[in-house]
């Protein structure tokens, strides 16, 4: 009989929803609405295992004693303008290739499945998203799109480690919550960093052009 390795010794079910739901907010644009909601955040982070709730506490430190413009323009710095910090996930597997629309449509799918449906104007593998999916639409879906992804979720808490970012600090609060990397992950890492994305160029409609922040996932009208 093959045994299924829990989502990480030390998270309930409850914990990793917070955890992932909290991580979805903060990797968003830091506006006013984002800040006002800090000492939820802040609460929410204390009734976490401390491998995540450290980290996301210290993002919120950061958040508390930076000025609301200098955070927006290092948001924009980050993650519009490096490609290796990229919060779209199929895109260190596939690069602007055919073979990422189809891991697109597997995310919509996913999403479909569990009674939601995405707004337009924004890619289903955002990782606000996936984890906004994860912590309140399927668990174990979420859970399965995220350990997917493994390979790009370590190089984006690379790249953000090299560039010396805060949101650091939430990517490490995200991968505390997965099992260990494997080898064979592990080698996939080795593999992007070395070569890259593949740069085949293709549109990828109908999924349209990507924003900075994540888009509410909702009930379908």
């Amino acid at each position: 009989m093959r045994i299924r390795p829990a989502s990480k010794p030390g998270f309930t079910d409850r914990q990793l929803a917070t955890a992932w739901q909290a991580a979805s907010l903060l990797l968003g644009y830091p506006d006013e609405e984002l800040l006002g909601q800090r000492p939820l955040l802040r609460r929410a982070a204390d009734t976490l295992p401390a491998p995540a709730g450290t980290p996301l506490t210290r993002f919120l430190d950061h958040l508390d004693a930076t000025p609301p413009s200098e955070l927006t323009a290092d948001y924009v710095a980050t993650f519009d303008h490096r490609k290796r910090c990229c919060l779209y996930l199929t895109y260190y597997a596939y690069g602007d290739t055919r073979k990422r629309g189809m891991a697109l449509l597997r995310f919509k799918q996913a999403y479909a499945a569990a009674g939601l449906v995405l707004d337009d104007g924004e890619l289903p593998d955002h990782l606000a998203v996936v984890l906004e999916f994860a912590a309140t639409g399927d668990l174990a879906q979420g859970r399965r799109l995220l350990l997917e992804h493994r390979a790009g979720l370590e190089l984006l808490r690379l790249a953000l480690t090299e560039a010396a970012s805060p949101w650091t600090s939430v990517l490490a609060a995200v991968t505390a919550t997965l099992p260990p990397l494997t080898g064979r992950t592990e080698q996939a890492i080795a593999r992007l960093i070395a070569e890259g994305p593949p740069e085949e160029q293709v549109g990828l409609a109908p999924y349209g052009p990507g924003g900075s922040g994540p888009v509410l996932l909702g009930m379908p009208s």
